[in-house]
């Protein structure tokens, strides 16, 4: 029986994992002692694994609530650009093509040529025609002063012809009026010689006087008899040389009026000659301009640096103008056209900065700001925007294009990496 009792005890121990003491008072240890040395470590390890969680639970709700007050995220975005179609600005046949399909071209380089013989001849008649123009606007333009100095001296010739017309008037005035002065002074003579006659006739025939000197009397009065119609005759000439002067005055004054009233008329005229000339040139120079133009147009260049693509242009074919000849995919001035809810709009601004993930380069962020919301949703700017007023109205949470532009380098080394199209996570600091 002490056995069994002992055995019991010893299955006790065991059981409780404390220590025994038996009746002769030695103490027992039991046997599965480093377990009961281990048990303070677990529950160590044990408060620092909750402590942990705990500690990754408020991180992850501070996160949390970070980005959801202070931030706004979107998977619906992409990277955007402007597509560029290449096309001819005028008509020709290709002779030369530079470019394959998905090559990477630089901004200015080289695309196709089309054959410039027919824009080369067309410039040389152009410079032909501007010389020509050019020395006709030389021309008329010379003649300007040319014709002002005449119109001057034929003013004041036409006025120094009134002012001797004006002088010949008057002295035919005065010669007319000492003519009839002659006349009278003649007419005096005669009838002096006249009575002489008489008074000498009854004293001849008593041969009081001589014959001579009663013939000398009769001499004397025929002779004054012809002064008089000599007289009579000067005065009829100066009043004709007065009219004629008269008429030589009207003249002088008519021309002189019209020297005065066209010369200027004249200046005119030849000035607008002048700049009619000057206009000529200036056509002349713009379709020289244009040829010009047109024969640059047969140089087909990159309008920006990027990606060929949809290349349709081969040597031998006649372009017309405006027709496509490829588009170039943009490796520069990109942007992101991120696709918020309307929801997420209440506290998005202009100029918000924003982190953007771009899945295709393995996550790799890039450094951004919003420029710009959108003025309307995408639904609305679809090709059959949803009417509403039909009654099957089902409310929908919208979403509204916003742009956001890169604020850092694109590209390292010359290294393109984003391309139009790749997907992007974009997260805007609302706050």
């Amino acid at each position: 029986m002490p056995e069994q009792i002992e055995h019991q005890d010893t299955q006790t121990a065991q059981i409780s994992g404390t220590v025994q003491i038996k009746p002769n008072g030695d103490k027992q240890t039991d046997a599965n002692r480093p377990e009961e040395d281990d048990a303070p470590e677990q529950k160590s390890g044990r408060k620092f694994i909750v402590i942990a969680v705990i500690i990754l639970l408020v991180i992850g709700a501070g996160i949390f609530y970070w980005r959801s007050t202070f931030t706004e995220d979107t998977d619906d975005a992409q990277v955007d650009g402007d597509l560029y179609q290449v096309s001819s600005r005028v008509t020709g046949q290709v002779v030369k093509v530079y470019v394959e399909d998905n090559q990477q071209v630089q901004v200015g380089a080289p695309i196709a040529e089309i054959d410039p013989k027919d824009y080369q001849v067309a410039l040389e008649q152009a410079q032909a025609n501007l010389s020509s123009a050019q020395a006709a606007a030389l021309q008329a333009t010379v003649n300007v002063p040319i014709i002002s100095v005449n119109v001057s001296t034929s003013v004041g010739t036409t006025s120094s012809d009134v002012q001797g017309s004006t002088a010949s008037v008057e002295q035919a005035r005065k010669q007319a009026a000492a003519a009839e002065a002659r006349v009278a002074a003649a007419k005096a003579n005669a009838l002096k010689s006249h009575l002489d006659v008489e008074r000498y006739t009854p004293l001849v025939q008593k041969d009081v006087i001589s014959k001579q000197q009663f013939d000398a009397a009769v001499a004397a009065d025929a002779a004054n008899q012809a002064s008089v119609l000599e007289a009579e005759a000067t005065v009829i000439g100066n009043q004709a040389a007065v009219t004629q002067a008269l008429q030589k005055l009207a003249q002088s004054r008519f021309q002189a009026a019209q020297s005065v009233k066209t010369g200027p008329d004249q200046v005119k005229a030849q000035q607008a000659k002048a700049n009619a000339a000057m206009a000529d040139v200036k056509q002349a120079q713009a379709k020289v301009d244009q040829a010009l133009l047109n024969l640059s147009y047969t140089h087909i260049t990159a309008p920006t640096t990027g990606i060929v693509n949809k290349k349709n242009v081969q040597v031998g074919a006649n372009l017309s103008i405006g027709q496509d000849l490829l588009t170039i995919i943009p490796l520069t001035n990109l942007w992101v056209t991120a696709n918020f809810k309307e929801t997420q709009l209440a506290r998005m601004r202009p100029g918000q900065e924003a982190t953007l993930k771009v899945d295709a380069l393995g996550g790799r962020k890039f450094h951004g700001k919003v420029t710009q919301i959108g003025g309307a949703t995408g639904s609305k700017l679809s090709l059959f925007p949803p009417e509403n007023a039909t009654g099957n109205y089902v409310k929908v949470v919208q979403r509204i294009p916003v742009r956001i532009d890169f604020t850092d380098v694109q590209h390292d080394n010359g290294d393109f990496a984003l391309r139009p199209g790749m997907s992007v996570t974009p997260e805007v600091q609302v706050k």
